[in-house]
């Protein structure tokens, strides 16, 4: 009896059904921001390609608002977006889910006045016209800071502009002041002057911070790229955190954060140290009450401001320590 052919074609059924398990990299849109982070160097660098395996596109947004339209659609399945927006959006029934805290907000944005505009105090800001990223963070500590000085919004014109056509507006003079981000807060700083700040705001009790989310059909299809792709974030905080002087001094880093942020290099250290990146050990604690408890405070003042309908009853849900433990 001749063994070579059954032989030949066991081998053929084998490999054949190996193929069968191997799975392709799964696409994956994701969505970032201009803000200026440790995690632009991974991203600049492949890393998170490498790591997860899968076909990452990039897309770039202005603000929180366009990030969660695409993201409803499904056109978006990772994103990076302030903590006002991502309220509104769970708020809004919009199916994610927060796995990674990205920054916790400090002088990173800012309200900022024009030089020359009249407004020296932060009651001058009455009848003035004041640019900001509706339903973004900006625009959250923007009214949080006006009700902390007791200044009705409604007596300032709040004008709902995205960044880059806020850096237009404030080149032409058309805009008294903005509440923004870089690479348009640098801008708005060359010339101005810095009203508040949101770490002071969040000492004030208005906090605001970045998060990473996920659709959760995405998450539970790809958990396994979601965990590379937090622990890639992490890795980057981690290498931050060890000694920023070292990061900082490194030229290499700072181009890298300046091509995807588009701030000046000189403002980096600034905005960097500005904000506190949170390690994995500080993830797993965030990442339950203390976020749940800043989604439902920040969904209150939305309800308060006309913003969202609604409070839900537990936004626990929305948030998932799984990927980072």
């Amino acid at each position: 009896m001749n063994l070579r052919s059954p032989l030949r074609l066991l081998a053929a059924l084998s490999l054949a059904g190996a193929s069968f398990f191997v799975q392709a990299a799964p696409d994956v849109t994701v969505a970032y921001q201009t803000s200026a982070d440790p995690a632009k160097v991974a991203q600049a660098d492949g890393a998170y390609e490498q790591a997860t395996g899968a076909n990452i596109k990039w897309r770039k947004f202005d603000n929180g608002a366009d990030i969660i339209a695409a993201i409803a659609s499904g056109d978006v399945q990772i994103a990076y977006l302030g903590s006002s927006p991502l309220t509104a959006a769970i708020t809004r029934n919009v199916p994610v889910e927060t796995f990674l805290i990205a920054t916790q907000l400090g002088g990173s944005e800012a309200l900022v006045a024009r030089d020359g505009s009249g407004i020296n105090s932060p009651q001058d800001l009455v009848g003035k016209k004041v640019a900001v990223p509706f339903v973004s963070t900006g625009h959250y500590s923007l009214l949080a800071a006006l009700k902390h000085w007791n200044i009705d919004p409604s007596k300032v014109t709040i004008l709902n502009l995205a960044p880059p056509a806020i850096v237009a507006a404030w080149k032409r003079g058309n805009i008294d002041a903005t509440y923004v981000w870089d690479p348009a807060l640098g801008t708005a700083k060359e010339n101005g002057k810095v009203l508040i700040t949101s770490g002071e705001l969040g000492k004030l009790g208005a906090p605001t911070f970045d998060a990473w989310i996920v659709r959760k059909d995405f998450a539970a299809k790809h958990p396994e790229v979601v965990k590379a792709f937090a622990k890639v974030t992490l890795d980057a905080y981690a290498d931050y955190n060890k000694d920023p002087k070292a990061w900082l001094a490194n030229q290499g880093n700072i181009d890298k954060v300046v091509k995807l942020s588009g701030a000046k290099a000189a403002d980096i250290p600034l905005l960097l140290q500005g904000n506190v990146y949170p390690l994995a050990a500080d993830q797993a604690v965030l990442l339950g009450a203390p976020t749940s408890k800043a989604l439902a405070d920040t969904a209150a003042f939305l309800k308060e401001q006309k913003k969202v309908d609604a409070v839900l009853p537990d936004y626990a849900p929305a948030v998932n320590a799984t990927f980072v433990n």
